[in-house]
């Protein structure tokens, strides 16, 4: 059965926000950071493309002639919805529900940021031989130092508005992107299928 590209925006917003609680109720703790990126790196873009091409072949499947506007369409719309209608209610929860999370995200960020460049730092080192590159690190690395002590890092958000709004918009790109490969996919079986069918 063909669901409407409406239809699966809904389930896909719905997936997403079980993923999201599943990781904020399981994993809310010293790796809630690293976890919740990893779940939209790697789980989200599975579940989401997965999603855009059942709805692309399940209508290819019951009209066989498909254009590639119709097959764009398809897969966007689905992933459009679920992403828009996540963002926002996630960005209302960790803003207005329950904002100890986001002050938690926000310290993990700003603490992996530190421990990256603290092994960027350590690995370069071992790598110059020279004193004076050696010497000119340390100054880099000292004067890039405050820029995370408690008071520089205190108003650090990184989930305002004007981010999320940031992260949408790198999302839609994924989004576009996939639906422009399903859109050139689908329209090219369909053509050939029906010069096969001619012959």
């Amino acid at each position: 059965m063909t669901k409407s590209p409406s239809t699966l925006g809904i389930i896909l917003f719905i997936a997403t926000m079980v993923v999201f609680f599943v990781v904020y109720t399981f994993f809310s703790g010293i790796n809630y950071f690293d976890i919740s990126l990893k779940a939209n790196a790697f789980v989200l873009p599975i579940i989401y493309a997965g999603t855009a091409f059942w709805s692309v072949k399940s209508y290819w499947s019951s009209h066989r002639t498909v254009s590639f506007k119709d097959a764009f369409k398809r897969a966007f719309v689905p992933m459009f919805i679920g992403g828009i209608l996540s963002i926002f209610s996630i960005y209302a929860y960790l803003n207005f529900v329950d904002t100890d999370a986001k002050k938690l995200l926000n310290y993990q960020y700003v603490a992996r940021q530190k421990t990256e460049m603290d092994k960027e730092y350590q690995s370069a080192r071992k790598v110059l031989k020279h004193q004076k590159d050696i010497d000119e690190l340390d100054q880099k690395y000292k004067e890039r130092l405050p820029s995370f002590s408690p008071e520089a890092v205190k108003g650090k958000d990184m989930l305002t508005a004007s981010h999320f709004s940031g992260y949408f918009a790198a999302i839609l790109i994924f989004y576009v992107v996939l639906s422009v490969f399903f859109g050139a996919f689908f329209r090219t079986k369909t053509i050939y299928q029906e010069e096969q069918n001619q012959e």
